[in-house]
């Protein structure tokens, strides 16, 4: 099998940005893709609060070039970057890359056989498309975040169901979706990758489930929702926590019997939900009187599914993460290594590049030559 990772040989612009398209961005460059990114010039870069969420760890494995896209000469240079590349991403609101004359329209007349990733929160049209909007507000619109949390209220799932997992990974989906269909057609595509189209998607299941009447809209009444007692989180005497999830009865059969309990009559049938209210007491009360370390001792190797609830310093010592080598430490930082493995190879993270590190060399690829680049220098291109 090649050592070469699966995007070897993939060019991508991405816009620098916030959220979603970094964390596209990132997955495609750490599967092999030339990711370079264009950054603004450190004399235009004003500091505000969204600072707070732009993460060095997810801008890593890139090249950068900084460039003042207001400029003459720094429009000039992006053309030609968009020209060579096979793909670009950009999470500005609508109509942003269109002012700037970079939209898809003029992007596929330097380049016909483009992929033009748009990553936004509310997509293309709209009554809300032009319109700010965070994550809470896109899972919040689509339902799914009522859908979480317990019987009082919704919980916050951080920003991993909206952000990355409806927003970025439905983005780099369509990003090798869009390349595949240019290199059989020879025709560029424009990817409408929103938020709320993919938290949407992700939510089929439970769409299905509830036109079915198998779920119900009230939280913690079903299976999936911390109702059933065997599928939850309980607290050890520790005050850590345990996650079991023995859906199936002859995982729930192995979790009863290990913990004792499976001659008790609140055992005695699994779906019966009669039975769930003695059955949540019963575990609550075992789990509470031994810490967790007991429980993972006690659990380790079976099918019981019962696993502790790690914090994020607690993973790093995970047995089993570490023997993945799923971590790599890198300037103080504990990277998520790339993922999906091909071949089960496991591939080393580079770290973020400073905005505009790496202008000369990628300037030098476009075929500008040394006294080129000193001349868009005075012109303004890099800000």
């Amino acid at each position: 099998m090649s050592s070469k990772r699966p995007l070897s040989g993939i060019t991508i612009v991405e816009f620098a940005g916030i959220g979603p398209a970094p964390f596209a961005a990132m997955i495609l460059a750490g599967l092999g893709a030339d990711v370079i990114r264009i950054d603004k010039p450190r004399s235009l870069d004003s500091k505000d609060v969204t600072d707070l969420f732009t993460s060095d760890a997810m801008n890593r494995d890139r090249r950068s070039i900084a460039l003042d896209l207001k400029s003459e000469a720094g429009l000039k240079v992006a053309k030609k970057l968009i020209a060579r590349a096979d793909g670009l991403i950009e999470g500005f609101r609508p109509g942003v890359m269109e002012r700037l004359g970079l939209g898809p329209e003029e992007a596929h007349q330097l380049n016909g056989g483009l992929t033009y990733v748009r990553m936004t929160g509310w997509g293309q049209n709209g009554p809300l498309a032009e319109t700010a909007g965070h994550d809470l507000n896109y899972i919040g619109i689509t339902g799914l975040l009522d859908a979480i949390g317990t019987s009082e209220a919704p919980v916050i799932p951080l920003n991993l169901v909206g952000d990355f997992g409806g927003g970025g990974t439905i983005a780099a989906i369509g990003m090798l979706a869009g390349i595949l269909s240019a290199r059989i057609s020879g025709e560029g595509s424009v990817v409408d990758a929103a938020i709320v189209d993919g938290v949407s998607l992700m939510g089929t299941m439970f769409e299905g489930l509830l036109s079915r009447g198998l779920w119900s809209l009230e939280r913690s009444k079903n299976l999936l929702d911390g109702g059933a007692p065997f599928y939850s989180i309980y607290n050890c005497a520790d005050e850590k926590a345990v996650a079991v999830a023995a859906l199936e009865p002859k995982f729930f059969t192995e979790m009863a019997t290990r913990l004792g309990l499976n001659e008790l009559p609140a055992f005695s049938n699994q779906y019966g939900r009669e039975t769930w209210p003695e059955m949540r007491r019963v575990l609550s009360a075992t789990f509470s009187k031994q810490n967790r370390a007991y429980f993972e001792k006690l659990f380790e190797g079976s099918d019981a599914c019962v696993t502790p609830v790690n914090n994020l310093a607690e993973a790093k010592l995970s047995r089993h993460l570490f023997e993945r080598n799923m971590f790599q430490e890198l300037q103080g930082v504990s990277h998520p290594r790339p993922a999906p493995r091909f071949g089960g190879a496991v591939e080393d993270v580079s770290p973020s590049p400073t905005p505009g590190e790496n202008r000369d060399e990628i300037l030098l690829e476009c075929g500008f030559s040394a006294p080129d680049i000193s001349r868009l220098e005075r012109a303004g291109a890099f800000g």
